[in-house]
């Protein structure tokens, strides 16, 4: 059994809503980012999403944007996120981690590793999953095959916009978990209407078997807590970059920490 799968069958037992908060690698300082992630599950987080940083993030808002420029200009690529995966994983075995990013830079790091050689590597740094924004279900066949082989989830997004049809295609190569879209933009985008991601899952989970996440919108605990009552798992991307980016480097753990421990608790009251 997977790690990712491991932590939602923990989860389930316990009526335990997960906690799945993103982070730019290399953001807001390259050497603190396993730091950053230590923290994260100190505070309570169930699953790491960590952002690999990309020049064209067609999904992300300007928040995100900035936090990838920013970390690319500090020399973060695909090695180093791997690196810093590696690294946390010298003192934690558990915590799943799924590497959020888009196909360039691994179609790039394949062609200086050899084929296959990202997930290769991502497996053996401890990577549990990924999620390629831009790939979509009928063109990831082979990526996905390498992806299983390594024993790594797969991981698709759905959206409002998704019809049975693409659900379904999702449904066949998703594993791990899918992350539902609440709503239409880009991350940090627009106003969360919870009681339209009500309506919307139980749609999806006519065709989806497996934990279904939601993200995009989510900023603090009243709206976690609002989700959290109807998905698997709750997902925060912006908030985390805004709560970091303007912290000196000694208090950046300490304020993650303390902004996800608030979370968590909303999650389980």
């Amino acid at each position: 059994m997977s790690r990712i799968a491991a932590a939602f069958e923990r989860l389930a037992s316990q009526r335990r809503t997960a906690l799945i908060p993103y982070l730019t690698a290399g953001f807001p300082f390259p050497d603190i980012t396993p730091e950053l992630m230590h923290a994260m599950v100190e505070a309570g987080s169930d699953v790491i999403e960590l952002g690999v940083p990309f020049s064209d993030p067609m999904a992300d808002g300007p928040v995100i944007q900035k936090a990838g420029d920013r970390a690319l200009a500090a020399g973060v690529g695909l090695a180093q996120v791997l690196d810093m995966v590696r690294t946390f994983r010298q003192r934690d075995d558990a915590t799943p981690v799924v590497l959020m990013g888009y196909a360039n830079p691994v179609e790039r790091y394949d062609l200086g590793h050899g084929k296959g050689g990202f997930v290769r590597d991502a497996a053996a740094a401890g990577v549990d999953g990924m999620l390629i924004v831009d790939y979509p279900p009928e063109e990831c066949e082979e990526f996905a095959a390498q992806l299983k082989a390594h024993g790594l989830d797969l991981i698709f997004l759905l959206a409002p916009t998704s019809t049975d049809q693409r659900i379904q295609q999702v449904a066949r190569v998703a594993t791990g978990y899918v992350y539902y879209v609440s709503l239409k933009g880009v991350t940090g985008a627009g106003h969360l209407d919870t009681d339209a991601v009500a309506a919307a899952l139980p749609l999806i989970r006519k065709h989806v078997s497996i934990p279904v996440g939601v993200g995009f919108g989510i900023r603090d605990a009243i709206t976690a807590r609002a989700i959290g009552k109807v998905a698997d798992a709750v997902v925060i991307g912006t908030k985390v970059i805004q709560v970091v980016q303007d912290q000196p480097r000694e208090r950046a753990a300490a304020a993650l920490a303390s902004f996800l421990g608030e979370i968590r608790t909303a999650l389980d009251s």
